[in-house]
């Protein structure tokens, strides 16, 4: 199988209406791991896994790195969360896309729940140099994660 496309991940819907999540404060924090074209990626996705996770390098270890968040607003009946880019230094990998993932949700026992799966649309490489997750901007019509 292989990453197909960007997908909100179906577990993470149900645990966003449980309560799991919280992107308003400093309480939850969010991971970007990366993965190569290998790695079965998908809505169905409910964790983070290992399997076919880019391999460390330079500023790259297993489990990726921490995000930071750009907060909560609401304009014009859209609710709204994004991430500050992300850049992984001194580098040399190939990645088909990424997970975003909750590392303490359920209480803030330690966790690995699946939030978004974001798809590269092909491989993207850097060799002895940066490679930037670069996130849309935080408006209602291109952040990462919208609801409507």
């Amino acid at each position: 199988m292989a990453i197909t496309t960007n997908a909100i991940c179906n577990s993470f819907k149900k645990e966003l209406l449980q309560g799991k999540h919280d992107f308003d404060t400093s309480s939850d924090t969010y991971k970007l791991a990366l993965y190569t074209s290998a790695a079965t990626l998908g809505a169905s996705t409910e964790n983070y896994t290992t399997s076919n996770e880019v391999g460390d390098s330079g500023q790259y270890s297993a489990g990726g790195s921490a995000l930071v968040n750009q907060g909560v607003k609401v304009s014009s009946g859209v609710a709204i969360t994004d991430f500050a880019d992300l850049s992984f230094t001194g580098v040399t990998l190939t990645a088909r896309g990424a997970l975003i993932y909750n590392t303490t949700t359920d209480g803030g026992t330690n966790t690995t729940d699946a939030v978004c799966v974001l798809d590269f649309g092909g491989d993207k490489t850097a060799t002895a140099g940066t490679f930037t997750i670069q996130f849309p901007a935080f408006t209602t019509s291109a952040a990462i994660l919208r609801l409507t």
